[in-house]
């Protein structure tokens, strides 16, 4: 495997970690530039050390340098290992230009785990002002297959114009597993299932996912739902206020949905973003957990980038460790991080002059000390 594999044990020297036998392995994502760098800021708060959850960590260097010089097998053999192991953390890479380029490593990756739904929430960020005063999170919860992406595209000529023509497809698999995870997600937060697809004027296309959504709802009569169509989403989020949102969409009304979603609230910096595989049963069987940023190579080497998002999607991460054994750890991370943004120690994207290293530091010694805190209480995450 060309050196592209390394395992490392569950820590020891933890209280609650020492001597354990790992309970899960997380897959370790290596990438490129300052996306490397907050990759290892994240793996720093997820040492068993300090969540007191034992793991193992098997890492896979997915730089472009390595997909390059293993023409992608690298990548076959991380996505074999993530679909194993159900559990992915994975840093932000290069996408070269070339067409006979190596490409993304995600398309892999998220055909090896047949993953079919994304989820990025965005939320409030201590000291960083709102767009229109929204104040409650709000999820969105997209297709990760299908649709606009891998289109058949083609043109054809018409006496003196040209036409281009484009055959997109969803399945009702995956729509489902969008509806359904919306439904579970509005739970989690205490929000409403809100918005959807344009099912007025393609009620055999987009109303496919209309039809899901109606059936989670039946599904889960507990949970607010209020559909609307996608036009009408758009314009009610710059009002909106109130409680927390989940909105299920197609593949790239969800995209779009995404980026908005995320500004509104000021910063990328506050979100995670998540590729789930579903079973049959509508249970989620893999998650792999990411940044939603880039890779940022101005910021690489100087310590200045802010970790908060990949920190956020190891803490995410932890809550799909089997049996729940990593929810109050994941709970910590979170708490800890928005914490010490609101407690002023800031990276200069977010106004402050914390290095990365710092904040990092900050997030560790909070986790710590609430573990320790609820331990004492026997408190539940």
């Amino acid at each position: 495997m060309n050196g592209s594999k390394r395992t490392i044990e569950a820590g020891g020297g933890a209280k609650a970690a020492a001597g354990d036998r790992p309970l899960a392995t997380m897959v370790v994502l290596e990438g490129d530039e300052t996306g490397q760098e907050l990759l290892e800021e994240a793996l720093r708060v997820l040492d068993p050390r300090v969540t007191r959850v034992p793991l193992e960590f098997v890492r896979f260097d997915l730089s472009l340098e390595n997909r390059r010089l293993t023409q992608n097998q690298v990548v076959l053999e991380a996505a074999e290992a993530l679909r194993k192991a159900g559990l992915g953390l994975k840093a932000a890479t290069i996408t070269p230009e070339g067409r006979d380029d190596v490409g993304s490593p995600n398309a892999i990756l998220r055909a090896a785990i047949d993953g079919t739904v994304i989820v990025r929430t965005g939320r409030v960020i201590p000291g960083v002002r709102p767009v229109a005063g929204v104040n409650a999170p709000i999820s969105v919860i997209r297709m990760a297959v299908g649709d606009a992406y891998g289109a058949r595209e083609w043109r054809e000529r018409s006496g003196q114009d040209e036409i281009a023509l484009r055959t997109e497809t969803i399945s009702r698999r995956v729509c489902r597993a969008v509806a359904e995870f919306s439904f579970l997600q509005a739970k989690r937060l205490g929000g409403k299932v809100f918005g959807g697809p344009k099912y007025t004027v393609s009620p055999i296309y987009e109303g496919m996912l209309k039809e899901e959504m109606d059936a989670a709802a039946s599904r889960h009569p507990d949970v607010p739902y209020e559909p609307q169509l996608i036009d009408a989403t758009y314009a009610l989020l710059l009002s909106h206020t109130g409680e927390p949102l989940v909105i299920p969409a197609l593949n790239r009304d969800g995209d779009c949905l995404s980026d908005l979603v995320l500004q509104m609230f000021g910063t990328i910096a506050g979100s995670e973003s998540l590729l789930l595989s579903m079973d049959e049963q509508l249970q989620v069987k893999c998650v792999m957990a990411e940044a939603p940023h880039g890779t940022a190579p101005r910021l690489r080497g100087r310590n200045v980038a802010n970790p908060l998002a990949m920190i956020l999607a190891g803490a995410a991460l932890l809550s799909y460790v089997p049996g729940g054994a990593g929810q109050r750890a994941s709970r910590a991370i979170y708490e800890a991080a928005l914490e010490a943004v609101r407690a002023g120690v800031r990276t200069v994207d977010l106004g402050g002059q914390a290095t990365t290293t710092e904040f990092t530091d900050e997030v560790i010694e909070r986790v710590r000390a609430k573990l320790e805190v609820w331990e004492s209480l026997r408190l539940q995450a």
